[in-house]
């Protein structure tokens, strides 16, 4: 792994929420004062590609990249637009058993209205 790579994960997995490509260029500047914005839509590409970091494509909204690569959805909320981990540890049996095929990963993102803007 890239030092660049390492700096891009240890921000991600210091954070409870989903960042953007640019949130995380921003917080990368901080500590790496010479990183290019490129460097690091490279590097969130190919963290996401060898799946040790999640993209969330939400539309409308920019790329978010989930610290979790493990099978789990999440909740967006459609005022706000925050997103939420949801995790459904049964989910990836009952779409094996209704696919009758091994299920590697999945993507699930559901609309809601989150607590805050009810």
């Amino acid at each position: 792994m890239t030092k660049q790579q390492t700096l891009i994960c240890d921000i991600l997995a210091n954070v409870h929420d989903h960042l953007t490509a640019e949130e995380v260029f921003f917080r990368a500047r901080e500590r790496m004062p010479n990183i290019a914005m490129g460097t690091v839509y490279r590097n969130l590409n190919q963290l996401a590609a060898d799946r040790q970091i999640r993209r969330l494509t939400v539309p409308g909204q920019p790329d978010r990249y989930d610290k979790n690569p493990m099978p789990h959805g999440h909740l967006v909320c459609q005022n706000c637009g925050k997103l939420q981990d949801l995790f459904l540890p049964d989910l990836v049996p009952y779409l094996e058993q209704a696919a009758g095929q091994n299920i590697t990963h999945y993507e699930l993102t559901m609309g809601h209205i989150c607590p805050n803007c009810k």
